[in-house]
């Protein structure tokens, strides 16, 4: 521990910014995990199941407080559709349409500013670098010849410093940008697939009325 802090005050004032950048990063990792791993986490199948059970039954009132007893976006979604029940089918469609527009966007949102903040923590990292480069080879061209080595490891000291800081907080944004996008991907296919299947359902519904 004492190694880390030592190395953070060595790596002069680019260390803070960088730092809060991190921050930054990992504060978006931890919201978009919530939303998509545990308030978009259903059973899917079972979820349309349930509600292809009730449509089947002409029972569509209770599909759609089946819906209300869940806040991720498939049940948003597959109730705004359910609503339109009766209607022909391009009303149904534009409904669920429509309530995709809004309820996908909220699944996507600040996912790529992890991918931006990984690309900013490099450059900061690099940037801290060149100053200490700078830094270093500006000491040892004005100082003692009995400083010049100290003077020198310092800069040098800063310059690895916050390349090495900049790439600790650039990978586990890379990698939560990765996995985030990749789950969804995986939460809007998902979505695609079983509101067509409802849809279907309730077009079929009203085809026998």
């Amino acid at each position: 521990m004492n190694f880390i802090v030592s190395a953070f005050r060595a790596g002069g004032p680019f260390m803070y910014v960088i730092l809060l950048v991190m921050i930054t990063g990992f504060a978006i990792m931890i919201e978009r995990m919530i939303v998509l791993l545990f308030k978009n986490k259903i059973d899917t199948t079972a979820f349309v199941n349930r509600v292809l059970d009730f449509v089947k039954r002409d029972n569509v009132n209770h599909a759609i407080e089946f819906c209300n007893m869940s806040t991720a976006a498939l049940p948003r979604i597959t109730k705004t559709g359910l609503m339109e029940c009766g209607k022909n089918p391009k009303d149904i469609q534009n409904a669920f349409e429509l309530s995709a527009m809004v309820e996908i966007p909220k699944l996507e949102k600040r996912t790529h500013y992890l991918s931006t903040i990984a690309n900013i923590s490099t450059l900061l990292g690099l940037l801290g670098t060149i100053f200490g480069l700078i830094s270093s080879f500006e000491a040892v061209a004005t100082a003692d010849a009995s400083m010049k080595a100290t003077l020198l490891s310092a800069g040098i000291s800063q310059a690895m410093n916050t390349t090495a800081f900049g790439l600790i907080a650039a990978i586990p944004n890379m990698v939560a940008y990765s996995f985030l996008q990749e789950k969804t991907n995986e939460i809007v296919d998902e979505i695609n697939q079983n509101v067509t299947r409802v849809y279907n359902a309730l077009v079929a519904t009203r085809g026998k009325k």
